[in-house]
């Protein structure tokens, strides 16, 4: 475990902070990756092994992620484990939302999806093994009005861990999709006094994602869904 290496696209003081910790404390090398560089810097700070380092990257990029995944291996070492986790959400009417909204919205939770996973694939398939973990929505399952934009991107994330897992398993690469149901703690977004338990929390996501890394090839696990034990579905 201490040599392996971790990438995770989408970082940022919930979720993807949470991950970076997680993995870290498992003694994994971590890479996290935002297109904003500069807030991943408490992140990594807050690493107190110092495993974590931070990389510029727009998920939406081919040459951007191909670029990040070349500086992880020759800084870290090639990647064991890739979690996508950007997203791309969109609260309008289907009236409203713009063309370019509407796209926007597709490529950060989609394409973004697909160029990270298949790099991650290239860079796993050589050594026969991996994990590549896509972080999946409610709207992955259900389409809710106002939601259209949100809903096409996490649909389509969906079907791409689908089709990516009946491809890969044969070949030693472990593909799972997390349907996160419900909103998640941050420090921008606390739990409220009143409405205890209601957002999920970050390390307990995290724990999670971690045992689907640890998941002996024998036994796969390629959908999980997540939610708070109050809330309805």
């Amino acid at each position: 475990m201490a040599e392996a290496t971790a990438i995770i696209v989408g970082v940022g003081p919930g979720l993807g902070a949470a991950l970076a910790r997680r993995f870290a404390a498992a003694g994994m090398a971590v890479a996290v990756a935002a297109r904003d560089p500069i807030k991943l810097g408490p992140i990594v700070n807050g690493i107190a092994t110092g495993k974590a380092r931070a990389y510029a990257c727009d998920a939406t990029s081919e040459r951007q992620v191909q670029q990040l995944f070349a500086a992880v291996t020759q800084d870290l070492g090639a990647p064991d484990l890739v979690v996508f986790n950007a997203s791309g959400r969109v609260r309008k009417s289907l009236l409203e939302i713009g063309v370019e909204e509407f796209e926007r919205a597709w490529r950060n939770a989609c394409l973004g999806g697909f160029i990270v996973g298949r790099e991650a694939a290239r860079a796993m398939l050589p050594r026969g093994r991996g994990k590549i973990l896509f972080t999946g929505a409610t709207a992955s399952v259900k389409g809710f009005s106002g939601s259209a934009g949100f809903a096409v991107g996490k649909f389509g994330l969906r079907g791409l861990a689908q089709s990516m897992a009946r491809e890969l398993h044969p070949q030693g690469i472990h593909v799972a999709h997390i349907v996160v149901d419900g909103g998640i703690a941050s420090p921008s977004r606390p739990q409220d006094a009143a409405k205890p338990e209601a957002l999920l929390e970050p390390d307990a996501i995290a724990q999670v994602y971690y045992d689907l890394y640890c998941q002996p090839r024998s036994a796969w696990t390629h959908e999980i869904d997540l939610r708070p034990w109050v809330e309805r579905f």
